[in-house]
């Protein structure tokens, strides 16, 4: 999808460009911090008020009263929130609700970082293309350390031409990758995750196994992170979060469960059969329904057995 002058226009730059932020949560209020103090000009909107209010006070910015405001003083507008089913009610309302595009111009663009679904983001697309507005999807990686730290590996998928344009206002936030066109971003993201959480729950099952066999979990664990089983949570969680009993690293058990759903949505879509995928999301909703959505992921290895 492009605009007419995608192609023709200079980047995004600090002194041109409005920028609008929606979602001013744990993620998002240290993500659009780092715009700020970049040098962009941020205006700020949050469904909860005293969010926005202290990040005015603690980063600087504006804060917008409502979401058309938003979008009147805004050329480029990034959202940060639960799902696309709130993006899509945030971007376009149902014709009687507050949102952004009874206030963007023509030419405008909506970047989208939250975890959405591909599918869905390709759908929002096209209706904004009608309005004149261009969507880019942008999710990220890397949660609220790597919000903090600058450091989200950021997914974009859309117009080659208007993502290259956008680059310099994804900078300040992390290291950015373009996926392809639009949506996938979205669908590198949640296939990412179900990546991540197979890997998990291998890891907690092969651990609970070699522990009821004998063997010490964390001599075991240092076994795998110097053999070819190793990953991601043998490395960065079960030290760190799990076999100390911490479980806080910050990401909830019912989001992964929802970016599951979502990868396997997109394998739906294309036609793969995916068995171990939808094996390894009945696991995640299983557990979900056990322990609760708001449980920290890392509590998944809680419902396979105790170590």
């Amino acid at each position: 999808m492009t605009t007419p002058s995608s192609s023709a226009v200079p980047p995004l730059s600090p002194e041109r460009t409005r920028v609008g932020f929606v979602g001013i949560g744990n993620m998002g209020a240290p993500m659009a911090g780092h715009l700020v103090k970049a040098g962009w000009r941020v205006s700020a909107y949050d469904i909860d008020p005293a969010k926005v209010r202290a990040f005015v006070q603690g980063h600087g910015g504006t804060a917008a009263e409502s979401l058309a405001e938003l979008g009147r003083n805004a050329d480029v507008v990034i959202t940060m929130l639960p799902d696309g089913r709130v993006v899509r009610a945030v971007t376009l309302g149902d014709g009687q609700s507050d949102c952004l595009a009874s206030g963007l111009a023509r030419g405008a663009v909506v970047i989208d970082m939250s975890s959405s679904s591909p599918v869905g983001t390709r759908a929002l697309g096209a209706e904004l293309e009608k309005r004149g507005i261009s969507l880019l999807d942008a999710p990220v990686s890397g949660g609220v350390r790597g919000a903090e730290a600058a450091t989200l590996a950021i997914m974009v998928g859309g117009d080659p031409a208007l993502a290259e344009r956008c680059a310099p206002l994804l900078v300040p936030m992390g290291r950015r990758f373009y996926a392809g066109r639009l949506g996938s971003g979205h669908a590198v993201k949640v296939l990412n995750n179900y990546v991540s959480a197979a890997g998990l729950a291998a890891a907690g099952e092969a651990l609970i196994i070699g522990a009821r066999f004998g063997v010490d979990p964390k001599v075991m664990l240092d076994i795998v992170n110097a053999s070819s089983g190793r990953n991601n949570s043998t490395e960065n969680k079960f030290v760190q979060f799990i076999l100390n009993r911490k479980f806080n690293s910050g990401f909830a058990l019912g989001l992964m469960a929802k970016d599951l759903a979502l990868a396997m949505e997109v394998a739906k879509a294309v036609d793969v059969p995916a068995e171990l995928g939808r094996a390894c999301l009945d696991l995640w909703q299983e557990a979900e329904r056990s322990l609760g959505g708001g449980a920290d992921h890392t509590e998944i290895v809680r419902h396979l057995g105790e170590l």
